[in-house]
């Protein structure tokens, strides 16, 4: 296997269609195939707009891919990078996204990069709401680039079973761009991009791994209940990274 790109997965589990899959042996080698892929992405769209826009998940899948990326050569002072979800904690609280942004990605050339967080200094994201979707109104859509994770209950972004706003995130036709979301399997409040955000990037990604993640992926085709499968419903193409 060529270590530095990951195999189109030629024998693609039944009803999976609608996804282009890209398998690695290990965890690095798909780390690094999908930061390649991703900082071309850029790079194109510098040279045909001069800017790139890019929306990261957190979790612990996304920690190698960050760091291959941060390693590629681009003009980082060029991309404008926000993330997909966070949780609504400090950025030095350690399960803050955008403190594993930091650490990961943002450092060397790629802190050029400007950074628009979806935290602000409030209570709750319902307070802080006004003040992040402000800040992302410098942020051109379409999005350049998506990357998203999923958790083993078919969760993506903060699109939770039972969230309490999951209908109006999910919506292909929602007008709002960022949403606060509560959910009883996120430990702590949470603010998201929505569907139509996530769905209309020019390049969408979902990065896996393990078995388990791959059989609630394959469940999704066929079960609207999860919300992963709203994204394979409304997302023209999603190219799904993963490794055993």
């Amino acid at each position: 296997m060529n270590t530095h790109s990951p195999t189109p997965d030629a024998t693609p589990p039944e009803g999976s269609a609608a996804l282009s899959w890209h398998t690695s042996e290990h965890a690095e080698q798909l780390a690094q195939a999908l930061a390649e892929t991703v900082a071309r992405d850029l790079r194109v769209a510098i040279d045909a707009r001069g800017q790139a826009g890019m929306a990261l998940s957190g979790g612990s899948t996304p920690k190698r891919f960050m760091e291959q990326l941060a390693r590629c050569a681009l003009d980082w002072s060029k991309v404008v990078v926000t993330l997909v979800d966070e949780r609504w904690v400090p950025p030095e609280h350690p399960r803050s996204n955008a403190g594993l942004l930091r650490k990961h990605l943002l450092h060397g050339p790629a802190a050029q990069a400007q950074f628009l967080p979806l935290y602000a200094h409030a209570p709750t994201p319902e307070n802080g709401l006004p003040r992040v979707a402000a800040r992302l109104d410098a942020l051109d859509l379409p999005l350049d680039v998506v990357v998203l994770g999923m958790g083993e209950d078919g969760h993506t972004a903060s699109f939770f079973p039972e969230g309490d706003h999951l209908r109006q995130a999910l919506d292909p036709n929602g007008s709002a761009r960022v949403l606060p979301m509560r959910a009883p399997g996120a430990d702590e409040p949470r603010i998201t991009l929505s569907l139509p955000v996530l769905v209309q990037a020019r390049a969408l990604y979902l990065l896996i791994e393990g078995d388990a993640k791959r059989r609630v992926l394959e469940q999704a085709m066929d079960d609207a209940e999860l919300p992963i499968g709203a994204v394979l419903q409304h997302a023209p193409d999603l190219q799904t990274y993963w490794c055993p």
